[in-house]
Order: C-alpha cells, then sequence, then structure tokens
C-alpha cells in the first residue's frame, strides 16, 4: 500500500440542516444542506454516496399529524366502542401512550393483553430469570394484574424507571374508560375477555391477526388499520397506519411518513445536476441493533425504511477477509498477501450466498444495515443532524 492509497474506509457524517417545519420542501433542503456542508468541511462527494433522511423530518415537512380524537373516532368506528381488547403493546411513553389514550377514547373498556417477561422490542416488565423463580410458564400461564402484583411486585422499567401497568392504567382511566390488564403471550387468549381486538404489535401483526380470526374473534384490527385514511382531515398512513408513530405534543402524534419515494429520487436528482455525481438515498427510521444491557431490539418502526432508491435494493455482497487471511492464504504475507486478497475481491462475479469465502459475513439488507449506521450518527436528541451522508460504503479493500 503506497503512501497516496486511501486510508480512510467508511464515513457517517451527520448533517446540520434548518429546523423542517410543515410544508417545507424537504428534499431541496437536504440536499442543499449536504452540499453546503461538503463545501464548508471540505470534503467531496462521490458516486454511491448515500444521503439518508431520518423519517421524522419528513413525516413533519408532510404535516402528517393526527390527534387523539382523531383516533378515538377511528377506533370507535372500526371496533364498536365497547370492550377492546389491546392485544402486545410496546411499553413506550413515545410510542403508545397517546395511542392508547386514543383508543381509551372510543370505547367503554380495554382490556390490555401485554406480553411478558418483555415486550416485542425487549422492554422488560420483570428479568426471565424472576419468571423462573416464581414457577410461572410464560408460553401458557395467563396472569391477572393482581396475581403478577402477587408474583413481581411493582417493577419499574429499567432505563425509564416507569411502572408501565400502572402508567397504562392510569391513561385509561383518565380517558373515562374501565380497564383491565391481563400478561398473556398468546393472541387469543384475550378472547376470554372480549371478541373485538386491536392488535398492537409490530412485526408479528399478521401472524396475530390469522390466529385470532381463526378463532373466532368478531372484529380484528391492527394498528396499521386504524389512520390508514383521513379522519376528520387528520394525517394518515395508507400502509402502516399507526405504526411507526411517534409523541408530538400531548394530544397529537406524528406519523409515518406516507409517499416519500418521490423524496429520495428527488434528492438523488438535485445532487445529480450539481455535481454529477450518483447517489443513493434512502429515509430512515429505527435502526435494528439489540442492546446488550437492556435488552432492548430497538425497532419499534414497521421497517427501517420506507423509501430508498434502487441502488440500496439487495444485501452486501463480501468477502471475509479474516477467511482468507487466516485459511485460504495462510502460508502468505506482506504484499503477497495483500495482492492475493485483492485478486479474489477483484474477482468475485455474481451472488456470493453460500461460498466459505463469505461465512461471516452480514446476511441483512443493505437498507436495515445503512439504517442502523444513520440512526446511531444522528442520534435521537438534540444532535441536530436528521441528514447523514455515508461515504464509502460500497469500496473495498481494492478500492
Amino acid at each position: 500500500m503506497s503512501t497516496k492509497d486511501r486510508r480512510i474506509g467508511t464515513v457517517s457524517r451527520g448533517i446540520r440542516c434548518p429546523i423542517i417545519r410543515q410544508g417545507d420542501d424537504i428534499a431541496a433542503i437536504a440536499a442543499q444542506s449536504v452540499l453546503e456542508a461538503a463545501d464548508a468541511e471540505g470534503f467531496a462527494l462521490r458516486d454511491r454516496d448515500v444521503i439518508a433522511i431520518t423519517e421524522s423530518v419528513v413525516a413533519r415537512a408532510q404535516g402528517n399529524y393526527a390527534s387523539v380524537d382523531d383516533i378515538a373516532a377511528d377506533v370507535r368506528a372500526k371496533l364498536g366502542g365497547e370492550t377492546v381488547g389491546v392485544v402486545f403493546p410496546i411499553l413506550s411513553r413515545n410510542r403508545f401512550a397517546i395511542l392508547l389514550r386514543g383508543i381509551a377514547k372510543g370505547c367503554k373498556k380495554v382490556v390490555i393483553q401485554l406480553s411478558y417477561p418483555s415486550d416485542e422490542v425487549g422492554n422488560a416488565l420483570v428479568s426471565l430469570d424472576a419468571v423462573d423463580e416464581a414457577g410461572v410458564n410464560p408460553y401458557s400461564d395467563v396472569l391477572s394484574a393482581a396475581r403478577f402484583k402477587e408474583l413481581f411486585g411493582e417493577p419499574k422499567h429499567e432505563f425509564t424507571g416507569v411502572n408501565y401497568v400502572a402508567y397504562y392504567t392510569e391513561l385509561v382511566e383518565g380517558c373515562g374508560a374501565e380497564c383491565e390488564i391481563i400478561f398473556a403471550n398468546h393472541a387469543t387468549d384475550i378472547l376470554k375477555y372480549t371478541d373485538c381486538v386491536l392488535t398492537c404489535d409490530i412485526h408479528t401483526r399478521a401472524r396475530s391477526k390469522r390466529l385470532l380470526k381463526a378463532a373466532g374473534a368478531k372484529k380484528v384490527y391492527g394498528l396499521d388499520e386504524i389512520l390508514n385514511a383521513p379522519v376528520n382531515g387528520s394525517g394518515c398512513n395508507e400502509k402502516y397506519g399507526l405504526l411507526g408513530s411517534n409523541k408530538s405534543t400531548e394530544d397529537t402524534v406524528k406519523l409515518f411518513p406516507r409517499d416519500c419515494q418521490g423524496v429520495v429520487e428527488d434528492v438523488q436528482k438535485r445532487i445529480l445536476a450539481a455535481t454529477g455525481k450518483h447517489v443513493e438515498v434512502m429515509v430512515y427510521g429505527d435502526g435494528a441493533f439489540k442492546d446488550p444491557q437492556g435488552k432492548i431490539w430497538e425497532l419499534a418502526d414497521p421497517v427501517t425504511s420506507p423509501a430508498y432508491t434502487d441502488g440500496l435494493i439487495g444485501t452486501p455482497n463480501e468477502l471475509k477477509l479474516k477467511y482468507l487471511a487466516d485459511d485460504k492464504y495462510k502460508d502468505l504475507s506482506g504484499e503477497a498477501l495483500r495482492d492475493a486478497i485483492s485478486a479474489d475481491i477483484r474477482a468475485k462475479q455474481g451472488s456470493l450466498v453460500g461460498k466459505m469465502a463469505t461465512e461471516g459475513t452480514t446476511p441483512r439488507q443493505l437498507t436495515d444495515l445503512i439504517a442502523s449506521l444513520c440512526d446511531l450518527t444522528s442520534g435521537s436528541g438534540d444532535k441536530g443532524t436528521p441528514i447523514v451522508l455515508v461515504q464509502g460504503y460500497f469500496d473495498n479493500y481494492t478500492n
């Protein structure tokens, strides 16, 4: 490797931009912000760079919001307004609390079925060790709120300090509805309490709906079917409904962005016109990674990326350098090793799936991998970088 060779691989930069408001041209702002950052910081854009825009600012620019009353109206119209079973909601003040208020305002009684020991994305009610010590079988046992309290007390979330059982009960009752909470891990257990069910799971929702319908539920809807069309002039998301929504104010939620394929293609065209470079563009939400301390999986959005340009379709097609160095070319070193590995990389053709030289590489969708990188780069607080520029992601050892 000479002193003139590139010494940097993948670089992820958070790009600052103006505060986005409803009605802003998000594509123009994103493209201009990247161009201004490149000029200010002295770096050049390259072909296959990735510009990623967080979903929240896209939805904000679209004005894609809904109120608690909008949610209540849709729940009442679809589920009848009497007793509604709310199955497998996640434990989140940001993601679910406002939705629960809307649900409660749309019926007379809410029976909340919480999965245990944790919710779908890893937020724990209790530890699995505590469940074992109590002699409870989470695969079959249905616990009432009183029995849960008798066994486990009133546990609080490790990170937020919130007792979600009490918190969700207070939210429902504060909206004038009766609340009952049970703990069970089979969606059909709710049918002992009501045959009108709203499934609130994210990634397992299709299975839950199928099982409930097969078991004789009278009405079954998912969060993806609430506000999948405007209610009283509200925002909506035709594909995901309330999934991917976040708290905006105490009475409103910001929905997942809709129809944003045009946004990514517009940004791509703007950068090409300004620089002659063909970049890839995506809208990203939650990353998909697990926290080893809190066990939270992170992915509370229905997908990591609701829109992306064609160059981001597929999975990585990479060779494992460790395998090449430690096994195939274990007798080589120095320039001979470098040249042999470089030759293999240049010669790779077609899909490498199933080849020994790919063992240990990451068989995930490009959009999931890059969204995770961008989510960690931009953070969820006050960094002020809702746009991320990723350079060198598609480079390899030979570039």
